[in-house]
């Protein structure tokens, strides 16, 4: 089962998003904090971050070389509804996988599952890679 976390401090977002990757069936950790997704993060629990666009007053602008430095094949998806266009260029200049805005509708939710499915095969496609070029030792 492929496992990724929820970063969200808003309650309703939060658990809105989780339902609805839940039901996607896959395997979600939640945190509201900063400080627990980069735990998460260091635990290697996850190759794949689903970000909302701030936590603790830290916005995801300053929060994502933060969390690449934790995890720099780590994959994020910013969840934003009012980031001003130079914010969301900023996090895009970062790394990010992808922006969406808050899923308010059925088209959002939809948008929202594609994303994650497209993240994870890009990181299946990502780890086949490194798999194949990986140098190989047997010691006798």
């Amino acid at each position: 089962m492929q496992r990724l976390i929820v970063a969200e401090q808003d309650m309703d977002s939060r658990k809105q998003i989780t339902d609805l990757l839940i039901e996607a069936g896959y395997n979600v950790t939640v945190t509201s904090s900063a400080a627990g997704a980069v735990e998460e993060i260091l635990k290697n629990a996850s190759q794949l971050v689903i970000l909302g666009s701030e936590f603790d007053d830290i916005t995801a602008g300053d929060l994502v070389p933060l969390l690449k430095l934790c995890n720099r094949h780590l994959t994020i998806i910013l969840v934003s509804a009012d980031d001003s266009l130079p914010a969301i260029r900023r996090v895009r200049k970062q790394g990010i996988f992808y922006h969406a805005l808050r899923p308010v509708h059925a088209e959002d939710r939809e948008e929202l599952c594609q994303a994650v499915k497209c993240a994870f095969a890009s990181l299946d496609r990502e780890q086949g890679r490194s798999d194949r070029s990986g140098s190989h030792h047997t010691y006798h």
